[in-house]
């Protein structure tokens, strides 16, 4: 698909280096510039308790499969030469830099596009150019609101497990880069994208957002459960000690969920017969639910779950699912390592890649110096 497109990575972290993994994987070149003096990407050391690993961290491998990795010294004559050079022949750039940074460091969008007139620069911000905060996802989950909406009603605000925001803003700069390519096909002409942490976050409240401005109603913890839909979001054991977690989404669902668990409609019609009834009666309605699905291995439940369609699943560790086909059909390897592709759509829209593992620091900056 972009077999023919180069990229030049001058992010680190997550959400940069994510979109330039996903151009990899379609196909692209992507050169990683790491400094010099600091051993490169700072996730090579974020390791875990105990994990024994090269400079190659699990963290650093989430995102950085399919690169090559480049190291120089930016702020030395020698070293933004190279890195300005690169970006002459570079189709995009991907840059994460404080607000400020990659002016002094000589590769900004208006001092790049001096010597490469259609390139197209991406730029990720914690709060947007003209601010210097810096900006990490766990503190943009706490001031967007995520970290309040997370966790037991009557617990403490919690951060979500992965970095989200910074996955949601990779997504979000893959688009304006695509729509820039797009563009660049029209016109000719490169182009300038910036995507904040804060802003993306904020848009990505989606349904909770319009609780607020909508509906005029503060979004509050509630666990799993969703503010406008019941059962949605409970979980319940099973009589073999399983969690299974319900989404219904319709009052068809839901009764054919009664059905399944054997309990009589007529009983409940005024209290749950909408889904407007079942949150307002929520309590009662698990009640009378956990009692019925106490009584099911969980086995023998999902026979007539699925039979009927009812959305509902079991909740899984993470080492369960990748027992999952759908997760195996996800896998990179190469040398000893694994990973997961960061781009999912299937169809004929491009043809596999075979990635290159994750770079050791500054392992290709001889082969690519040769070719410069």
């Amino acid at each position: 698909m972009f077999n023919d497109l180069k990229v030049l990575e001058l992010a680190s972290v997550l959400a940069g280096p994510s979109v330039g993994q996903f151009f990899a994987e379609l196909g692209a070149e992507v050169i990683k510039v790491e400094n010099l003096k600091t051993g490169g990407d700072v996730t090579r050391t974020w390791k875990g308790n105990g994990e024994m690993t090269d400079d190659r961290s699990a963290y650093f491998c989430s995102v950085n499969w399919g690169k090559k990795s480049i190291a120089v010294d930016l702020t030395s004559v020698e070293g933004k030469t190279i890195v300005q050079k690169l970006a002459s022949i570079s189709d995009i750039v991907i840059a994460s830099y404080k607000p400020g940074d990659a002016e002094k460091l000589g590769v900004s969008y208006d001092q790049l596009k001096k010597i490469n007139r259609t390139i197209i620069y991406g730029q990720i911000t914690g709060y947007g150019s003209d601010n210097d905060r810096v900006g990490y996802d766990a503190v943009i989950q706490a001031e967007s609101g995520f970290m309040d909406l997370n966790g037991e009603k009557k617990g403490l605000p919690t951060k979500m497990p992965v970095a989200l925001i910074d996955v949601l803003a990779g997504h979000q700069l893959k688009e304006a880069l695509l729509v820039a390519l797009l563009r660049r096909q029209r016109t000719g002409e490169g182009a300038f994208a910036e995507v904040s942490l804060i802003q993306t976050a904020i848009s990505s409240l989606t349904n909770q957002a319009t609780n607020l401005l909508v509906a005029n109603k503060v979004p509050s913890r509630q666990g799993s459960l969703h503010p406008n839909i019941a059962p949605y979001g409970e979980t319940f054991e099973t009589k073999d000690g399983k969690r299974i977690l319900l989404a219904v989404g319709s009052d068809r669902q839901f009764f054919d969920l009664l059905r399944v668990l054997k309990i009589d409609p007529v009983s409940f019609e005024n209290k749950f017969s909408t889904n407007h009834r079942r949150v307002e009666n929520r309590e009662e309605m698990y009640s009378v639910l956990s009692e019925a699905i106490s009584k099911l291995a969980a086995a023998e439940l999902f026979i007539e779950i699925n039979k009927f369609k009812i959305p509902a699943g079991i909740i899984q560790n993470v080492s369960e699912v990748f027992e999952m086909k759908e997760a195996g059909e996800l896998i990179i390897s190469a040398d000893d390592l694994r990973g997961v592709r960061t781009f999912v759509a299937t169809g004929n829209i491009s043809e596999p890649v075979t990635l290159l593992p994750p770079p050791h620091f500054g392992e290709h900056t001889e082969e690519i110096l040769r070719k410069l």
